[in-house]
């Protein structure tokens, strides 16, 4: 299917900014380490504090639907690049301190709520709705080829430029982006003005006025938010209790990013034989159960053969329901609520995720590894039971007065 060429500007801006994001992923961390020596309570803290990020961007959701979106996504992008694009600056100068990563990690959490508020509602406009379902594939499919290229060029760059040289290329993928969301052509449509006080809990009570958004919700929480706090528990776990090297962990990711690739080549060709809603339970079930495998894993080869394969399964699984689910939304969501409904989701699972990591540092030191697997494998097999068994139509709430 033809989706037209400002689509084609519009993805290729998505690409640009994807394979940066990869290619910087873990770059702030590894700065503050490697250049700054930071505690481990330091390093801990700059991924939390990506939720300061996301509850700074509340307000800006209403704010965001009264206004042209492309503007608000090319600011987001120069926002980013700026902030970014001041860690290896000040490295180069040697002013850089900790206390700058801090600000720059809560500006650019903050700033990519921005971004993905207004996006949701662009590409809504910008699409129609029979060619949704495989532009959300597109995405997908991109965002997985670059977390599974990504993070191999990002390592190979920091052993030969160094942690701020990689960031700076995250930067200026951004100013790109920047650029190719400025190129696109199609006007957009007049956003609708409202008069008084700002309603900034409109994106929450509109999902949870919905039946199908709010199964939808829980799900995503129940699944995510554990599916996270398996991250940094995998590192640990591969090469402490399984015995395995150290460039396995980087395979295996590597691996199983190729299954969401493939799940979201898929959903299209699916989704129109079998349609959305089917589509979200069935996939939905399918990429619920895979980590309880996760701690089941034996010592050596047979364990990372195990992690792989689970870890493949539930990102073919996933590769299909994303895009479902976002072109689900897409079309039962009025146009007035767009932004903010997606803005709510985004920052609830920005908050929801660090959280639960550091629930899974916590529940590590109490019950073990294998004891912390256990917790987040139930949990998102839990998420099934919550998936919108049936179908709904939008039920818009009225503006508040």
């Amino acid at each position: 299917m033809s989706l037209g060429r400002d689509f084609r500007r519009l993805w290729l801006a998505f690409t640009v900014s994807a394979v940066g994001s990869a290619v910087g992923l873990g770059a702030l961390p590894l700065i503050a380490v490697l250049a700054l020596d930071s505690s481990t309570f330091q390093v801990s803290m700059l991924a939390a504090l990506s939720a300061i990020g996301a509850v700074l961007g509340v307000p800006m959701g209403d704010f965001i639907e009264q206004r042209r979106k492309r503007p608000v996504m090319i600011a987001a992008d120069l926002v980013r690049f700026v902030v970014l694009i001041s860690v290896p600056l000040a490295a180069v100068f040697d002013v850089l301190t900790y206390v700058q990563l801090c600000v720059v990690g809560i500006v650019q959490a903050a700033a990519m709520i921005a971004f993905q508020s207004a996006s949701g509602a662009h590409l809504k406009a910008l699409i129609s709705a029979e060619g949704r379902a495989e532009a959300n594939s597109r995405f997908e499919q991109t965002n997985w080829i670059s977390l599974s290229i990504g993070p191999a060029i990002g390592g190979a760059l920091v052993s030969l430029v160094g942690a701020t040289a990689t960031l700076a290329v995250d930067a200026v993928s951004f100013l790109l982006s920047a650029i190719g969301v400025r190129r696109i052509e199609q006007p957009e449509p007049t956003p609708v003005r409202r008069d008084g006080k700002a309603d900034v809990t409109a994106g929450w009570r509109y999902i949870l006025g919905h039946r199908g958004l709010r199964a939808l919700f829980w799900n995503s929480q129940l699944f995510g938010g554990p599916v996270m706090m398996t991250v940094p528990l995998l590192t640990v776990f591969m090469l402490r209790d399984l015995g395995l090297a150290p460039w396995s962990y980087g395979l295996f990711l590597g691996l199983a990013c190729l299954g969401g690739v493939l799940g979201a080549q898929l959903a299209p060709r699916l989704t129109r034989r079998h349609g959305l809603h089917r589509m979200l339970i069935v996939f939905g079930i399918l990429r619920a159960p895979w980590l309880l495998l996760f701690p089941l894993a034996p010592h050596g080869l047979g364990g990372f053969v195990l992690l792989t394969a689970a870890e493949t399964c539930l990102l073919v699984a996933s590769g299909v329901f994303n895009p479902s689910f976002a072109t689900y939304r897409m079309d039962v969501t009025e146009d007035g609520f767009m932004a903010r409904v997606v803005g709510a989701w985004s920052i609830s699972s920005r908050c929801v995720q660090p959280a639960l990591m550091a629930l899974g540092g916590v529940l590590a030191a109490l019950v073990g590894l294998r004891g912390a697997l256990w917790v987040a494998g139930g949990c998102c097999a839990v998420s099934a039971a919550v998936l919108p068994w049936q179908s709904a139509k939008p039920a818009p709430l009225p503006e508040p007065v």
